[in-house]
């Protein structure tokens, strides 16, 4: 009984993480007749993690299910997938998470703004991963090239408005483990942000900053797919851009 509430909550989850994946279906553009690069296991000269990643007999069914949807709806797959395949109750948990905080249709933060936290507080911590992956969904929500890359090197010299610096201002307060002070709330609700925001801003920087420490952890690297993904306008067929190059 146990294990068919987890597998539904699991089917729940991924449907959730597949909606988020349809953004990046839009500007990913994998040409007709293209296999999919991945069967679970790495190849000999990808460098995903320095922990081994399963062979896709040796995974549960679900989670198979998951990657191979990721998969076909992206065009690659994300080496985060990969990396945490590894302990298969823990990529359950960790990406029923994600969905909760990063897909959640409630609050006055938009997917941008979430991805946006992401850079600035994975930055902050040194995460390679978190950065060019997330930089690259920033760059598809918000359909601004350069700001992910400006905050990645510094937020405070970024072209931010006054209400996405007073949401990393805050972002980072927690990222950097600060005392929380009412001012803090006060100055996210001068830009119409209330304290439910200020939770999801905060539990967003809690659960990557965890992420990031994972992929330290792991040397988990970026794939080459998410260099140029939202970098260039969209093609006049709308198939979006072709991305170059060899994947959270």
């Amino acid at each position: 009984m146990a294990c068919c509430r987890k597998l539904k909550l699991f089917r729940a989850t991924k449907i959730a993480l597949l909606s988020s994946i349809q953004q990046v279906e839009r500007v990913h553009y994998r040409a007709p007749g293209t296999l999919l690069r991945y069967c679970s296991s790495s190849s000999a000269n990808e460098n995903v993690s320095r922990y081994p990643v399963p062979p896709k007999k040796d995974l549960p069914y679900d989670i198979v299910e998951v990657m191979e949807e990721v998969e076909t709806k992206s065009g690659f797959l994300p080496n985060v997938f990969k990396a945490l395949s590894h302990r298969p109750e823990e990529f359950r948990a960790f990406f029923s998470y994600y969905n909760a905080l990063m897909n959640k249709e409630t609050g006055n933060l938009s997917k941008a703004d979430r991805e946006l936290i992401v850079v600035a507080t994975s930055a902050h911590n040194h995460c390679l991963y978190c950065v060019i992956s997330h930089s690259a969904l920033h760059r598809i929500y918000s359909k601004k090239p350069n700001l992910a890359d400006q905050v990645a090197v510094n937020y405070g010299t970024a072209d931010l408005g006054p209400r996405e610096r007073a949401m990393l201002d805050f972002a980072l307060t927690v990222c950097r483990s600060e005392n929380v002070t009412e001012q803090h709330f006060q100055a996210l609700e001068e830009h119409g942000l209330d304290r439910e925001d200020a939770w999801d801003i905060a539990a967003i920087a809690a659960f990557f900053a965890m992420s990031n420490r994972l992929a330290h952890l792991t040397d988990m690297r970026p794939n080459a797919e998410f260099y140029n993904m939202g970098r260039l306008p969209r093609d006049k067929g709308g198939k979006g851009e072709k991305a170059k190059g060899g994947s959270g």
